[in-house]
């Protein structure tokens, strides 16, 4: 079977609409949301325009996609004020890393046959890059105070919005884990060297210091105040479509 010959006129005006539609609809559904989507077809335009010599361009129509999206999530996010700026993160990155689930495999001949080959990199990695690049790089010093004000305020947010938080940073980052050492070793093992004798009596310490604030708060939310960003923080500073018949 001959595969009719998709110019890159074809690939502007009919291939890439279906794609940029699809991947406008993964980028904004809410969990459990359905979509209205045709993976078959989809998988389909993909595998055509890799066929086609089309993927540097689908690549860089991706890229930019989704770094598009990208910077309106991160300006609405600046926008938010402080008692809703961790649970917007938390449903961003969420949303964010639950999309990537269904976008990377609608681009797996891409990634096989180009990304892979020619560009030695993972398309999975790329659009994590794109995430740390253009929200959590622009949000980490004002979400980190945040997030050390909740973790000594209890109860302020849930404890999994906390895990998921910090263990999205570390995955996205993990050099990250210098601004916080005590607040990612609450969710990271290993962090912290082990503890020592002559420490334990501090860490005793602590626990009696926050059982006394669990009972002065009387398990409220505690003080809404912020701390100024920074504060708490220390810094350290076609012959290949021809062999992939399998794939369907």
């Amino acid at each position: 079977i001959v595969m009719n010959v998709i110019t890159i006129e074809d690939y502007k005006s009919t291939y890439w609409p279906k794609l940029d539609s699809a991947i406008d609809q993964l980028l904004t559904q809410s969990p459990g949301d359905y979509i209205p989507i045709s993976y078959e077809q989809i998988y389909s335009c993909v595998y055509k325009c890799v066929c086609q010599q089309h993927s540097e361009q689908m690549y860089s129509d991706l890229i930019k996609k989704i770094t598009n999206h990208l910077e309106r999530v991160s300006k609405e996010l600046q926008a938010s004020p402080p008692d809703l700026y961790i649970e917007r993160f938390n449903i961003a990155l969420g949303q964010y890393m639950g999309a990537l689930q269904s976008i990377v495999p609608l681009f797996i001949y891409m990634n096989k046959f180009y990304i892979e080959t020619k560009l030695n990199r993972d398309v999975k990695d790329d659009l994590i890059k794109l995430f740390t690049e253009h929200v959590a790089e622009k949000h980490i010093y004002s979400l980190m105070p945040l997030l050390l004000d909740a973790q000594s305020t209890p109860f302020q947010i849930t404890p999994s919005t906390m895990a998921n938080i910090v263990k999205g940073l570390y995955t996205l980052r993990p050099e990250w884990v210098q601004m916080a050492p005590a607040l990612f070793s609450k969710f990271i093992p290993n962090i912290l060297p082990p503890a020592v004798e002559s420490e334990l009596q501090e860490y005793a310490a602590q626990d009696q210091k926050l059982q006394r604030e669990l009972m002065q708060n009387g398990f409220t939310r505690g003080d809404q105040s912020r701390k100024r960003a920074g504060e708490e923080l220390t810094y350290n500073g076609s012959s290949t479509c021809a062999s992939s018949r399998g794939y369907r």
